[in-house]
């Protein structure tokens, strides 16, 4: 799979459940046996804006040549993936998030979405070509 069609993917996913939990926050928390109470709510919202907000710059940045802005967005998703996955298995952990259904797939998510920014990272090559598309 090429860079391009990854971000892609990944845009999709941080834009489709960035827009479920700005929409429906009371649901995606109930999926987690979480409580849809007015904070939460606020919180949850809080983060679908941010995926959507992450969601349209990786769709943005998908055809970059390989470059510092490059490898800063790629290495910033690597901190997001990684945090979300420990943040999610420590609320579990904690009995804040209830049902282990309502996390097993964002862990598995979090995991792959990890390796795949990890994988185009560590196979960016900025000795060849270090200039952004114009």
């Amino acid at each position: 799979m090429s860079r391009p069609i990854f971000l892609t993917i990944a845009s999709f996913i941080a834009l489709s459940v960035g827009a479920f939990a700005l929409l429906f926050p009371g649901v995606l928390l109930e999926s987690k046996g979480v409580a849809p109470l007015a904070a939460t709510s606020v919180w949850m919202r809080e983060t679908g804006l941010l995926l959507l907000t992450l969601g349209i710059i990786n769709f943005a940045v998908r055809k970059l040549k390989p470059s510092g802005t490059l490898k800063a967005l790629l290495s910033g998703n690597i901190i997001i993936q990684i945090g979300l996955f420990v943040i999610e298995l420590l609320a579990y952990s904690n009995d804040v998030i209830t049902k282990l259904s309502g996390i097993i797939p964002n862990l598995i998510l979090h995991i792959l979405l990890a390796i795949g920014f990890v994988y185009f990272l560590k196979t960016m090559d900025l000795t060849t070509d270090n200039t952004e598309p114009k």
